[in-house]
């Protein structure tokens, strides 16, 4: 194979090369033989020399442009890797920064990884609680940093629902409008839901999945947000579109309810309650859901043991973020009295939804460099295209997770929530009196599949 010269990488002027790094370069050079088994990886280092690693098909080629961004890798590739990608000190020479990033992960799986890398989760691990203490005033900070962005960014890249939550597809040329709909709808389905409840959605995001609630149920949904920006457009979009009898969005920690609530849903906000608020999140929701209520939760999740934040995403993209596992997830359920009626597991549906979101972002690249700049670019796809590899490769998925008070609050079979997602298809999405009356239609049928 033939690399291409060096050129100058887009976004920050890259650093002279610096003094060579024996000892870095031999951490990297181990740590890459013991990744790079199906797949090649070649790497070009400062001073011009080209390596090679593993053997097979699939081969991508990277360039380190200085001494110093070796040797940051070397020793915490977790951090460093993101940052000398934003820096332009690290640039993808073949194939593009997905395959390089898809190429490692595959080969590590939900391994260890090299020893430098369990080095640092390991410390990381010691100080595990600090970093995901989220109480409420430092958890606002942490929203705004993420959904505060501006409303143009995410208009790049998301569906015409702003959902930035895991789609549900039902099969792999379902498009991203498609799959964010079905999503909807399944939710939808498993709250079996009836007109003139009251429905609380924490962290309600822009207020899509709110305003399909009570626009195809007659659902009275109250969303709260810790988000400024997305507190005013879904209130603004409420209004516009004639549902904010139904639908009201406030600015709110759901830790300020008081409920009660006959459904609670929570899509893509467990991520940043943090473990160690995780009995303070499900005694909230036992506690805000009435007798005979229903609770969603959807969230991301590992199938691996627990770990840490990643250190990259919390710097830069969630700070106070956490992926749980369900052996975090469970006791803190069990704790609260409520009772699991329901678990089903997403597996690739965000691969997909992130393939999508990538793509869509990077064709609109231009437009994003021109609201923000280059740097912020790289950020946002390294973001992106780590975690489509994450979610492929490195053992994550998404759990949904159904609760009630009392073991009669639902049918005995999942069969209602197919025979609620048949009758939420075929509901007019434009008058609310309308879908509800569907659904007075849709409650026969499940009473039919209960018996």
């Amino acid at each position: 194979m033939k690399l291409q010269p060096i050129v100058a990488a887009p976004g920050p002027t890259v650093q002279k090369p610096g003094r060579r790094a024996p000892v870095a370069l031999w951490i990297l050079d181990r740590a890459l033989r013991r990744i790079a088994r199906a797949g090649t990886v070649w790497l070009r280092l400062p001073d011009g020399e080209t390596r090679r690693y593993g053997s097979g098909v699939l081969e991508c080629a990277i360039a380190l442009h200085d001494w110093p961004t070796l040797r940051r890798i070397a020793l915490n590739p977790d951090l460093a890797l993101g940052e000398a990608w934003m820096d332009g000190t690290l640039t993808v020479e073949q194939g593009d920064l997905y395959d390089f990033l898809a190429l490692c992960l595959s080969n590590i799986g939900r391994g260890p990884g090299p020893w430098s890398r369990r080095v640092h989760k390991r410390l990381r691990m010691m100080g595990r609680r600090f970093l995901m203490h989220n109480p409420v005033g430092r958890a606002q900070k942490n929203v705004a940093h993420h959904y505060d962005l501006g409303d143009d960014l995410y208009e790049l890249f998301l569906d015409p629902e702003r959902q930035y939550s895991c789609a549900y597809f039902k099969t792999p040329a379902d498009s991203l409008e498609t799959a964010q709909e079905q999503k909807m709808r399944r939710i939808a389905a498993k709250l079996q839901l009836a007109p003139g409840q009251q429905v609380l959605d924490i962290g309600s995001g822009w207020g899509g999945l709110g305003l399909y609630l009570a626009r195809t149920t007659g659902a009275n949904v109250t969303g709260v947000t810790l988000s400024v920006e997305q507190q005013k457009y879904s209130a603004a979009r409420a209004r516009r579109e004639g549902l904010d009898k139904w639908a009201r969005f406030e600015l709110r920690d759901y830790r300020h309810e008081t409920g009660p609530y006959d459904r609670i849903v929570s899509v893509g906000m467990f991520e940043h309650v943090g473990a160690s608020h995780y009995s303070e999140y499900f005694a909230k929701v036992a506690s805000l859901l009435t007798n005979d209520g229903v609770a969603l939760v959807h969230t991301i999740g590992s199938v691996a043991e627990p770990a840490a934040p990643h250190p990259w995403l919390r710097k830069y993209i969630f700070p106070g973020g956490y992926i749980p596992s369900l052996s975090e997830i469970a006791p803190a359920i069990e704790h609260a009295g409520l009772i699991v009626t329901d678990l089903e597991v997403l597996r690739l549906h965000y691969a997909e939804t992130l393939k999508a979101w990538r793509e869509r972002f990077l064709a609109r690249r231009t437009e994003a460099t021109a609201l923000y700049d280059e740097r912020f670019c790289r950020m946002w796809e390294f973001y992106l295209a780590a975690c489509e590899a994450g979610f492929r490769f490195n053992g994550l998925v998404v759990f949904q997770i159904q609760l009630t008070r009392r073991f009669d609050s639902l049918p005995w079979t999942r069969g209602y929530v197919d025979a609620e997602e048949r009758t939420l298809r075929d509901t007019p999405a434009d008058v609310p009196q309308i879908g509800a009356s569907n659904l007075m239609t849709g409650a026969i049928t499940k009473a039919a599949v209960a018996e």
